[in-house]
């Protein structure tokens, strides 16, 4: 909450109950996606930064994809109108989420160089920082199918995973503790969400990966 609301609710406490059981009983017919969906509109039509980064965090929480909460954007355009959800959209690149990067949307996305194929041994892994994002690279076999290119931030609230949280094939987020195979980038342990994985291939002696 932000500071003001912080302060009403000590400063008026009952008249502040009685305001937030009635927001809770007018979404107690909607499942928990469609209510953080609607949250976070609201926060968009207020401008309201701060309460936007939050409710976002919490729709995808609640299971909403990136996709979801650009459609709910783009649905209330009629009420926001285009330079609100400029606005947050804006918020969004800002906060360099894995999930609404064009790729991952089934874009075209932009290749990117990432690093050189020699010297990269067969069950290697390193983390690699290229155009503006890291990135973690693994090479399960030989041959141009063998390679794997996974972003860096945890699924789960985007932390940025650091090298020295790669302990042999599992990769730990050191946030919530979530782990990963590094080798398929599937969740195993605590979370229920895959790593981000980019499309690559290997050509000309250098590795490509696009997002």
């Amino acid at each position: 909450m932000s500071d003001a609301l912080n302060y009403l609710v000590k400063a008026r406490p009952e008249a502040m109950g009685h305001y937030f059981a009635f927001l809770k009983d007018c979404g107690r017919h909607l499942d928990p996606k469609t209510r953080a969906l609607i949250s976070l509109i609201t926060k968009v039509h207020a401008q309201t930064e701060r309460g936007f980064r939050q409710y976002l965090a919490r729709a995808l929480r609640e299971g909403c994809t990136p996709a979801e909460v650009l459609d709910a954007l783009l649905m209330a355009f009629p009420a926001l109108g285009l330079a609100r959800i400029v606005w947050a959209v804006d918020i969004i690149l800002a906060l360099g989420l894995p999930g609404f990067q064009p790729a991952a949307l089934g874009a075209e996305g932009v290749w990117h160089d990432v690093l050189a194929t020699k010297g990269f041994g067969v069950g290697e892994t390193r983390r690699v920082e290229c155009d503006g994002r890291a990135v973690f690279v693994h090479r399960r076999t030989r041959g141009a199918s063998g390679w794997r290119v996974f972003d860096s931030r945890c699924p789960h609230q985007a932390t940025d995973i650091p090298a020295a949280a790669l302990d042999g094939s599992t990769l730990t987020c050191p946030k919530h503790q979530w782990a990963f195979d590094i080798r398929s980038g599937e969740c195993i342990r605590i979370g229920d969400r895959p790593l981000t994985q980019w499309e690559c291939k290997a050509a000309g002696g250098r590795l490509l990966a696009r997002w």
